[in-house]
C-alpha cells in the first residue's frame, strides 16, 4: 500500500472547520470514518445511535470538516469516579491523508474548550504504548500524564492496525486547567527531569509486530512489566522524547 500523499499546501490554503455534531445524519459520517481508519469488522464499529446517546447525555461529538467532507471526529462520554465528574474520550479519528497537519490537535482543543465551559477539569482516554506518535502527541504536545496501565483492555480486535496483539493501553489524564498543560499548549516545552525513570520502546516496534508477531508480543510483555512496576511504585509518565532508535516514556514520582 502506498503512503498517503501529503496535502499540506492545500490545507494551509483553506480552513478546516471544527464543530459539535447534533443531527443523527451528521454522526453517520463518524461511523464511515471508523471503517476507513481502523478497518474494524461491522460487529466492532461503534454505531450511529451510540454517538447520538453520547451527545444527548452530556458527552461530546465533535467533527472536523474539509468543506462538506467529514475528515475526523472525537467522541466522548461523561464519567465519574469516586464522585468526581470527568470526561472519557473514547475515540479520536483523523483520515490518514489529513494526519500530521494539526487536525487532531484542533479536535482536542475544541474538546478542551467545551469541557472548560462546563466546569470540567479532567479528560481521560486510553492509547497504545506501542504507538509512539500518539505518545508524543498526548504527552509532549498536550501535556497529559499517565499513572495507569490496562492490559488487553478491549480484547483482540479485527483491526489490522492492532496486529492481533493484546490491546494493552495507557490511561492519559489531561488536567486541562493545570499551568503545566497551559504551558505546553502554548508551545513551551515541559520540564525534563534528568533523574527520571524511563521505559524505552523501539521506533520500529510496529514493523516488528507485523513481521514477527511472537517477537512483538515478547516486547509488549516486557514493556507491560516495566510500566506496571513503576506505576506500583508511585511513578507517573510526565514527559516523552524521541531519541535515536527509541521513544522514551520518562517517569517521575508524583
Amino acid at each position: 500500500m502506498s503512503a498517503p500523499v501529503s496535502r499540506a499546501p492545500e490545507l494551509k490554503a483553506r480552513a478546516i472547520t471544527i464543530r459539535s455534531l447534533a443531527a443523527p445524519e451528521e454522526m453517520q459520517a463518524c461511523v464511515a470514518l471508523q471503517k476507513t481508519i481502523w478497518r474494524f469488522s461491522d460487529l466492532e464499529i461503534v454505531p450511529q445511535r451510540m454517538f447520538v446517546v453520547a451527545s444527548r447525555t452530556g458527552g461530546q461529538v465533535i467533527g472536523a470538516f474539509d468543506g462538506e467532507r467529514a475528515i475526523g471526529f472525537v467522541m466522548s462520554l461523561t464519567a465519574h469516579r469516586d464522585g468526581y465528574l470527568y470526561i472519557h474520550s473514547h475515540m479520536t479519528a483523523v483520515l490518514p491523508e489529513y494526519q500530521n497537519h494539526g487536525i487532531g490537535r484542533k479536535l482536542k482543543l475544541a474538546q478542551r474548550d467545551d469541557a472548560l465551559g462546563r466546569g470540567v477539569d479532567l479528560i481521560e482516554w486510553t492509547f497504545d504504548p506501542l504507538q509512539l506518535r500518539n505518545a508524543h502527541f498526548n504527552i509532549a504536545r498536550l501535556g497529559a500524564t499517565v499513572r495507569e496501565y490496562l492490559p488487553n483492555v478491549y480484547g483482540c480486535t479485527s483491526s489490522p492496525l492492532h496486529h492481533k496483539m493484546p490491546t494493552d493501553r495507557l490511561v492519559a489524564q489531561w488536567w486541562i486547567r493545570e499551568p503545566r498543560v497551559k504551558q505546553m499548549l502554548s508551545g513551551k516545552p515541559g520540564e525534563r527531569n534528568s533523574s527520571a525513570q524511563n521505559v524505552s520502546v523501539p521506533r520500529n516496534i510496529l514493523e516488528i509486530c507485523e513481521q514477527d508477531p511472537a517477537k512483538g508480543k515478547e516486547l509488549q510483555s516486557q514493556i507491560r512489566a516495566q510500566f506496571q512496576r513503576l506505576f506500583s511504585e508511585g511513578y507517573a509518565i510526565t514527559s516523552f522524547e524521541l531519541e535515536g532508535d527509541y521513544g522514551r516514556h520518562l517517569l517521575r514520582q508524583t
